[in-house]
């Protein structure tokens, strides 16, 4: 299962999401964000083996990706934007994220190469990171591994996994006290109610 906090800026942030249970940190590479972060400074904070270094990316080359990717060590790109199949960076495994609105049609990725696809809520010109929740049990009917996002937090997050049934969680923004800056606390109970929720 992938328990992950996304939009990470900092070891101390990194540090702690580990130290409560995440299975994956995700860095957001879109220079756009508020939760931007240089591959560089990505790369100098440290996970142990086993927890999946996420890199967040909208419309980027494949190339530069990949070039991201090895500088910031990263296991996986989560791609936001509108990237073909065609598109994806070689020997790198890619989380497709898509938004979830009354007219999203889930048969588009069922051929998808994507490991998983990471749903969100609608949110305009954000990529990720927007607070915006969906009709989670609309996710129940996809055939590929699902991670949720979008909106998720301690207090509806046992809701979304019992309707969706996803393979993992994604959290950014509900566990923030300034983007880019995670509370601690708000982080703990959000990874300790996903994982119970996961494993029920």
């Amino acid at each position: 299962m992938i328990l992950k906090i996304c939009g990470i800026t900092n070891a101390e942030d990194a540090a702690a999401a580990i130290a409560a249970g995440a299975t994956a940190i995700g860095f957001n590479f879109y220079p756009r964000s508020p939760r931007y972060i240089a591959p560089e400074r990505a790369a100098d904070i440290a996970s142990p083996e086993g927890v999946r270094r996420v890199g967040v990316f909208v419309d980027e080359q494949a190339a530069h990706i990949q070039e991201i990717a090895r500088v910031a060590a990263l296991g996986v790109a989560q791609l936001h934007g509108a990237e073909a199949p065609s598109q994806y960076p070689e020997h790198l495994p890619v989380w497709k994220a898509a938004r979830v609105d009354d007219a999203f049609d889930f048969s588009i990725y069922q051929d998808s190469p994507a490991e998983a696809l990471v749903l969100d809520g609608p949110a305009g010109e954000l990529f990720g990171g927007s607070g915006k929740s969906f009709d989670w049990s609309r996710a129940a009917v996809s055939r590929r591994r699902v991670i949720l996002a979008g909106g998720l937090d301690a207090s509806n997050v046992a809701q979304a996994v019992a309707l969706a049934r996803p393979w993992g969680v994604d959290a950014c923004s509900k566990l923030e006290s300034a983007p880019g800056k995670k509370d601690h606390r708000r982080m703990t109970e959000f990874l300790a109610a996903a994982r119970a929720a996961l494993r029920a």
